[in-house]
């Protein structure tokens, strides 16, 4: 009586849904606030995580269209006109080789760091609101999704406390490196995957390990391998399609992961043989199965980006130039707040502060893995997975404080091997970011499962090495606006969709401005451009192609002004550039540097202009 009384007065105000909606409302209801009850600290973490990322991103948001990120506007435009092209896979115009830049031949994307894969599944942003807000919505998403990433695998792997896993997370996703590579490099900041890989091979060795299975023979045994086998199975798949997925967002990131990951694997095999014995024969299967369902989606695209059209096989950056100085290590980056400026001397640009992590955190995590000990195989792994990494990324020769003093260092091993060698020395120091972060967590958690001093003394030193790493603002400056020619598909009246336009100057890897016209409406191609194709010595790696004679006459007049003498032979070759070039229409717009000397340069070259919306025009 008294059940079927509270039954009624309940569902007195629902009288509108039916008796069957009724009683399954409030069941529905007590699961989601259970559930919201057990994962609200899991919550609060990750919204901190988000202010986080907006609070370093705070720049671009006033106007993505109009900032640009101060210390690196040129890859920031690379990536705006990437995520531009990626997006019309939406609308079913893309190719691996895409005729959008370095008109006639074409840019092969596989060769560069396009994040084929963000650039598609965030297609409806840049579509709608263009790409700038596309590319600051990722700069901000990446460090908090991998933080947040860390931050699961923490808990729900290495059951951490949520305290330790927050501190090790937050050194995963806003450390030095990935403060410092937020200025414009998507590619390496999305490591939200990294964990997903991390846990899908623990997961497959778990499984692979028969001690975990029920005595032989009985009926539960059996169960326990049938599960355990179909663990195995997903794993390998999961793994397959995560790795594949991280090749079309950022190869050089899973490069790091799977060295990491490799390291750490030879360390426990030989700190447990009892487990490698065991565990082996079913993991190495498993990992078969997974790199042979990975091969069977990445053959073509890796083939493509090697020995297809425009590809290239080896990599753009010199070893030499891209090592880590020892010294930074101890230092502290300039985009941190206990940072200065003179510390920047010690690396080779505002996206390379990879090494920073300061003499705090370093004597703090080398006490914690004093204190830990061997008690725990894991943070064995993690030291030497370390030491290997940050070593490696010294580069072939050491440099101490600025002065290359040609001792050998550890990468010069590395010398000659396809691919690998072409991989920058310092960007290795970007893993030992999570390994120095799980060693913090491996501590903290011990120290707060104790109740000695160690329960207050081991979190406050983190949190007090942590605290000069924490990061400032990424600074941020006005950029020109895009001309109304563009913008108001004014363009059109001088060159057909599909066709190629000549912006003055043209884009190059020195100023690749005009790509953001390409941008904004990626309808049309433009000559020449800021990308990585076979044009060095020999078919190598090289950034942007050889510009045309009247490419770099043009070039010179808007650096300087000048007004050369035209005359027939100059007349001749441009004539000679557009039609290598397949063009349509050149365009000047206002606003250029020395803009009243390249329309004259122009009309001595092409004739008479055509004004159009903001622009001088001459269809060729």
């Amino acid at each position: 009586m008294s059940s079927a009384a509270t039954t009624a007065t309940d569902v007195l105000p629902e009288r509108a849904r039916g008796p069957a909606e009724r009683a399954a409302s409030r069941p529905r209801a007590a699961r989601i606030r259970a559930a919201l009850g057990r994962h609200r600290s899991d919550l609060a973490v990750s919204l901190l995580f988000v202010l986080l990322a907006g609070w370093l991103t705070q720049g671009l948001w006033p106007d993505p269209g109009t900032r640009t990120l101060a210390l690196n506007p040129a890859d920031q435009a690379l990536y705006e006109w990437f995520l531009a092209i990626d997006a019309q896979a939406l609308l079913g115009d893309f190719g691996l080789l895409t005729d959008r830049l370095n008109a006639p031949a074409g840019v092969n994307l596989m060769a560069n760091t396009s994040v084929i894969a963000l650039g598609v599944v965030l297609a409806p942003v840049t579509l709608l609101l263009g790409a700038p807000v596309t590319f600051a919505l990722l700069a901000a998403a990446n460090v908090a999704g991998t933080a947040i990433a860390w931050y699961l695998l923490f808990t729900r792997v290495l059951r951490a406390r949520r305290l330790a896993a927050g501190l090790g997370a937050g050194l995963c996703g806003f450390g030095p490196g990935m403060v410092s590579q937020t200025n414009s490099h998507l590619h390496m900041t999305a490591q939200w995957l990294v964990p997903v890989i991390v846990w899908l091979v623990v997961r497959l060795l778990r499984a692979a390990d028969p001690r975990r299975l029920a005595a032989s023979g009985t009926p539960g045994g059996v169960v326990r391998f049938g599960a355990d086998r179909r663990r195995m199975l997903s794993s390998s798949v999961g793994l397959a399609a995560t790795v594949s997925a991280q090749v079309f967002i950022g190869e050089e990131v899973l490069f790091l992961a799977a060295a990491t990951l490799l390291i750490m694997a030879v360390t426990c095999a030989v700190l447990d043989r009892e487990l490698a014995r065991r565990a082996l024969p079913g993991f190495a299967g498993g990992m078969a199965l997974a790199t042979g369902l990975a091969s069977l989606v990445l053959a073509y695209p890796l083939w493509f980006q090697f020995a297809g059209p425009q590809g290239v096989a080896d990599g753009v950056f010199n070893p030499l130039h891209f090592s880590a100085d020892l010294h930074s290590w101890w230092a502290i980056s300039p985009l941190s707040l206990g940072g200065t400026e003179s510390a920047a001397a010690l690396t080779t640009g505002p996206a390379e502060y990879n090494t920073f992590l300061g003499w705090p955190l370093l004597l703090v995590t080398v006490g914690c893995t004093v204190w830990l000990g061997r008690r725990r195989m894991v943070a064995s792994a993690c030291v030497v997975a370390a030491v290997v990494m940050a070593a490696l990324s010294l580069g072939p020769a050491l440099v101490l404080g600025g002065t290359r003093t040609g001792v050998p260092g550890p990468y010069a091993l590395l010398a000659g091997l396809p691919v690998v060698d072409g991989a920058l020395p310092m960007r290795f120091a970007l893993a030992v970011l999570p390994l120095v972060g799980t060693l913090l967590v491996l501590a903290v958690d011990r120290a707060l499962r104790g109740t000695g001093r160690a329960r207050r003394l081991v979190p406050a030193a983190v949190g007090a090495a942590l605290l000069p790493l924490l990061p400032t603002p990424l600074p941020t400056v006005e950029r020109p606006p895009l001309p109304e020619f563009v913008t108001g598909g004014h363009w059109r009246a001088c060159v057909e969709p599909g066709g190629v336009l000549v912006p003055v100057p043209l884009p190059s890897p020195k100023d690749p401005w005009p790509m953001r016209w390409a941008a904004a409406d990626p309808a049309f191609g433009l000559p020449e451009g800021f990308f990585i194709g076979p044009y060095g010595r020999r078919g190598t790696a090289a950034f942007g192609t050889y510009p045309r004679p009247t490419s770099r006459l043009l070039a010179e007049v808007a650096m300087r002004g000048d007004r050369p003498v035209i005359g027939p032979e100059q007349r001749q070759q441009a004539a000679r550039d557009v039609d290598f070039w397949n063009a349509s229409c050149v365009a000047l717009t206002d606003g250029t540097p020395h803009a009243e000397s390249l329309r004259i340069v122009l009309e001595q070259l092409y004739g008479p202009a055509t004004r159009i919306a903001d622009a001088w025009t001459w269809r060729v």
